[in-house]
Parts: structure tokens; C-alpha cells; sequence
């Protein structure tokens, strides 16, 4: 079993996989979408790895930080949660926002942040409370607040996605008030937009 790659980035896959190379050998991994955007070509590079093995292929998911591994093995213990939506709850979501909605146990708020189906957002919540729930109550604000900002956001005619891409580029700005929080997701909307153009 792979734990750790450290090479040379080499590009992305037509299939959207980083090349990592080590010594010659490319190694094809799926790493959350925030790495990609951080690698420079021919840069060396260090991912720690998860082996997926099916019967069919053996996938390797890479993270940065030996946390985001963590988390997304704990993500993927969770029955119904292979591995591939696991990365991509990672894609869309911060790892503390995860942690505080999944302590609080909103459901909802996973549900409409992050895109997870009803039921798989029950269940994360169901497995995995216990191992956040005192974090959770010390931490301020709630996930509540983006997914309120997120319905506000749909309603007004953005995409779900670009709501959530630009509530998770405000990190903890506006954090715990809706109207702050919206308005700066606005701001930040408005920004791309005009950069569109």
C-alpha cells in the first residue's frame, strides 16, 4: 500500500487525475480540486495517499495534509460513502465547516451546502457526531448560516454551485450573520462575473 507520493507534478489526466512523477513512473491520483489549482508544472510535490482497491481498478486519492486524509477516511467509513463522493464533498466544502455542521448534527445544512443526497447527509451525521460534537459547541457560528445564505443565493438566481464556490472563498468571513455573509458572497459573485465579461 502506497502512503505517501513525493515527486515531480507532471500534469492533469484526461480522466481530471494529477500525474505525479517519481523516478519515472507516473502515478495517477485524484486529489481534491483547491490542490490541483496549487500545483506549478515541474514543481516537486508531496501528497499523502489513500489506495482504493476495487475490483476493477485501484484508484489512489491524494491529500496535502495528513488532516484532509484523515477526514476523508472518516468520510468514507460512513456506510453509503465510497470514495469518489467523498472527494467531492471535500471539493465543495471546508473541512471545520464539515466538522461544526456534522457536531451540531444539522443534516439540512450538508444537504444544502455541500450537495449531499438527504439520506447520506442523515447518515454523516448519524456515524459521525459523537467524534465532533464538543468541538462543535466551542466553535462560533453555524452551519445554519451558510445554508440559509445558499437558499437566499438560489433564490435571487445563481447556480448552486457557484453559491457554494463562493460562500467556501470567504472562508470565515461574515461568519454567524446571514446578511453580512450574504453580502459578502455578492461582492464576491459580482467580482467573477465582471471578470467574465
Amino acid at each position: 500500500m502506497i502512503g505517501k507520493l513525493t515527486g515531480t507534478f507532471a500534469g492533469v489526466s484526461v480522466e481530471g487525475t494529477v500525474l505525479i512523477d517519481v523516478g519515472g513512473v507516473g502515478y495517477a491520483v485524484r486529489v481534491p480540486l483547491s490542490l490541483v489549482q496549487r500545483f506549478a508544472p515541474g514543481a516537486t510535490t508531496a501528497l499523502y495517499i489513500h489506495t482504493a482497491v476495487r475490483d476493477d481498478a485501484i484508484d489512489l486519492y491524494g491529500f496535502g495534509a495528513e488532516e484532509e486524509l484523515a477526514f476523508f477516511k472518516l468520510l468514507t467509513g460512513v456506510s453509503g460513502v465510497g470514495p469518489k463522493t467523498a472527494l467531492s464533498i471535500l471539493n465543495t466544502a471546508d473541512i471545520r465547516g464539515l466538522e461544526r455542521a456534522i457536531g451540531l448534527g444539522d443534516g439540512q445544512a450538508l444537504h444544502k451546502i455541500y450537495g449531499v443526497g438527504k439520506k447520506t447527509a442523515e447518515r454523516i451525521v448519524v456515524e459521525l457526531r459523537d467524534k465532533f460534537a464538543a468541538g462543535a459547541a466551542g466553535q462560533k457560528g453555524a452551519p445554519g448560516t451558510d445554508a440559509e445564505v445558499i437558499e437566499a443565493l438560489t433564490s435571487l438566481g445563481y447556480r448552486l454551485e457557484e453559491s457554494r464556490e463562493a460562500l467556501k472563498g470567504l472562508g470565515e468571513e461574515g461568519r454567524g450573520d446571514v446578511r453580512a455573509r450574504l453580502g459578502a458572497a455578492l461582492k464576491r459573485l459580482g467580482r467573477q462575473s465582471c471578470g467574465k465579461k
